[in-house]
């Protein structure tokens, strides 16, 4: 809980409290006037963080709404802010041999033009998702791109990240850096890059919560069946024997297993409804913050070849990361590394995004035909889909 109680402590000092660390694991906290208003405190109050909390403290944890108090008065501070890490560009080494270990063309060849030394401009970005069902499950992703190449760099982003702790000083960009990476993206490119990584992420993220929600549903569901199913053989086995009885005995009988069979169905599906109300589930993501990165890196130039057509591409390889980002994806998520390139306009996209349509079987470009199939018309789909 230290971590936690260190952040509580910085945000309510930055609200103009005056607070003072107490042992076992808690804070005393003199709050001015709207501090307490917000918060509903006196004007002294303590705080405990841990199991051991010092007398007469308020718990403040992980769970209930606490995070969402603090954060309400953080407000729209550190939504956005913009950083430069330490350190020229540095040298590569063998560019031909990471180009060999990083770029994965199956239907292309390639041959690399040359390395420049330059800096870049890393979005990264962190949304948080809830999936409610039966169950709860909260969680935050984290997406990077680069912005003058295009490329989904989230395994860069996160060994990058890292490094920050242990950067002592906040450091704005210099005016150099800032005009070597002078690029941005308006709202259409920022949301048509960032939802399918998004939605890719998330159901990546989401996966085993919902293996999970499908095994109880599925037990649930077989219980709720055998229960009823054994009402419904027990009724017609009766209507069965009293198929072949006479008199009135036999035909009231009769009509009240008759009754209890569509009792019982009626009661079986108003079951499956309550099942599928129970386990209905609900996704939604929200943006947390952004963080835009200025990062030295070493552009490569590399030219592509499909058939006849030739095309020029960047990728960069990042010396904080020691690592190269994967080509621009110009058709779904781009989380891998692998790309395909299409005859028309040389377009590099994933696998999903040159697959045969579901209709007519043809392999098509979505990034030449994100719509439709250019064959049959049938609308194509997104690999990843799309979350609600």
């Amino acid at each position: 809980m230290g971590e936690l109680r260190e952040f509580v402590a910085e945000v309510l000092e930055r609200r103009g409290a005056a607070v003072e660390a107490v042992e076992p694991d808690g804070l005393e906290v003199l709050a001015p006037e709207p501090l307490r208003k917000a918060l509903g405190w006196s004007e002294f109050t303590r705080l405990g963080f841990g199991a051991q909390r010092p007398e007469q403290a308020i718990p403040v944890g992980l769970e209930g709404d606490w995070l969402d108090r603090f954060g309400a008065l953080l407000g729209d501070d550190g939504r956005w802010s913009e950083r430069q890490l330490s350190g020229g560009p540095a040298s590569c080494g063998d560019p031909q041999r990471i180009l060999e270990q990083g770029l994965d063309l199956p239907n292309a060849t390639w041959r690399f033009h040359g390395a420049t030394a330059t800096f870049t401009r890393c979005l990264v970005l962190a949304f948080r998702y809830t999936a409610l069902s039966d169950e709860k499950r909260e969680g935050l992703v984290w997406l990077g791109f680069n912005v003058a190449t295009g490329a989904v760099i989230d395994d860069i982003v996160a060994r990058m990240r890292r490094l920050l702790p242990h950067e002592a000083d906040w450091q704005a960009p210099d005016a150099e850096v800032r005009a070597a990476a002078d690029r941005r993206w308006d709202g259409a490119t920022l949301e048509s890059r960032v939802r399918p990584a998004l939605d890719a992420r998330v159901r990546s993220e989401l996966a085993p919560f919902l293996r999970a929600m499908r095994r109880r549903l599925e037990r649930d569901r077989d219980r709720v069946h055998g229960y009823h199913d054994d009402l419904r053989r027990t009724s017609l086995k009766r209507l069965a024997a009293l198929a072949r009885a006479e008199g009135e005995k036999a035909e009231s009988d009769r009509r009240r297993e008759t009754m209890r069979v569509s009792a019982i169905e009626r009661e079986y599906r108003a079951k499956l409804d309550d099942l599928r109300r129970n386990y209905a589930l609900r996704v939604t993501v929200d943006w947390v913050q952004t963080l835009e990165l200025y990062v030295p890196v070493q552009r490569f130039e590399v030219l592509i070849r499909r058939r006849k057509g030739e095309r020029l591409i960047w990728i960069d390889w990042h010396p904080l990361a020691r690592a190269i980002e994967p080509p621009l994806c110009e058709a779904g998520p781009g989380l891998d590394r692998t790309r395909l390139v299409c005859d028309d306009k040389l377009h590099l996209v994933a696998p999903a995004g040159h697959a045969p349509c579901t209709s007519c079987g043809k392999a098509f470009c979505r990034a030449c035909h994100p719509a439709a199939c250019p064959r049959c018309g049938t609308a194509a789909k997104s690999g990843a889909g799309a979350l609600n």
